[in-house]
């Protein structure tokens, strides 16, 4: 094991990631016909009791400082936002679908890394951006069928949310401070704002789907870590594109648990999208 060097480290943290929250979102789906805003103060709820025990445990205290504050409601917001998103995606699409979708977040990471961070995106970089959302098109399939056209175009707002999200993170980062800090900001927020929907709409669960929603936030809780872990072993060029695994894993499940098999168009646009990422990271590599 001390032969293993620290890149091999994150890839092996970052496939992990993405088998966690490829079982999340099986997790979210076998719970059945309860509210999205329900599931996901479940799933913050189990994330924010593990980072409050590492933070404990660690002895490192919420250390952060005032100027912080706004880049952790950007993040908590913005990530609260993608959560509910990709669960309603997730509840109404191929558990696939709603993974790709979610898995743009890394694009529009670069658009706002542009508008907020001031980090000009270079030409390929550009390209690929336009390129991703081209391939989300066939995912998406837009049509005047609103069922089946509104839960993939909220699946696509969940991955906008959850690329905002990253780049509040990464500032954090930039900063100092502590990953699980992040973690339990982001899951205690989520806690609370969805809290009042629930405490005025709450749908009773049976005990399996109880144990569902408990699984999922266990999941979520791993896959938040081990992505940080990965991405303090390696810089983010050089493992990203292995967090795709998530949807192999995603369709995978897909169809062991659901039966689900991605259409024709879906297929291309997954192939677009984790091209434009292989491309991508290629491309950095040679930097």
């Amino acid at each position: 094991m001390k032969n293993i060097s620290k890149k091999q480290k994150a890839i092996a943290y970052i496939i992990t990631s993405a088998f966690c929250f490829a079982l999340m979102n099986c997790f979210v789906r076998l719970s059945g016909d309860i509210p999205t805003v329900q599931k996901s103060f479940f799933r913050n709820f189990i994330a924010a009791l593990a980072a409050l025990i590492l933070i404990l445990r660690k002895g490192a205290g919420f250390d952060y400082k005032m100027k912080d504050m706004p880049l952790f409601i950007i993040r908590s917001v913005m990530g609260t936002l993608g959560i509910l998103c990709n669960f309603y995606a997730v509840d109404h699409l191929n558990v696939s679908d709603a993974s790709m979708l979610n898995k743009l977040s890394p694009f529009f990471a670069i658009i706002f890394s542009f508008i907020f961070l001031r980090e000009k995106p270079k030409l390929v970089q550009s390209i690929g951006v336009v390129t991703a959302f081209i391939g989300s098109l066939f995912i998406i399939k837009p049509s005047m069928d609103i069922s089946e056209f509104m839960p993939a175009l909220v699946g696509l707002i969940g991955g906008m949310g959850a690329g905002a999200a990253y780049t509040a993170v990464r500032a954090l980062g930039s900063r100092g401070v502590k990953g699980p800090l992040i973690v339990f900001f982001f899951s205690a927020f989520s806690c609370v704002i969805t809290l009042p929907f629930i405490a005025f709409g709450y749908a009773p669960m049976t005990g399996i789907q109880l144990l569902f929603l408990i699984l999922a936030g266990a999941a979520a809780a791993g896959g938040q870590f081990t992505i940080t872990a990965a991405y303090s072993n390696a810089p983010a060029k050089e493992i990203s594109v292995f967090d795709y695994f998530q949807v192999v894993f995603a369709a995978a499940l897909g169809f062991f648990l659901f039966s689900q098999i991605p259409d024709i168009y879906s297929i291309i646009g997954y192939i677009i999208i984790c091209g434009t990422a292989v491309a991508a990271f290629l491309y950095n590599g040679r930097e």
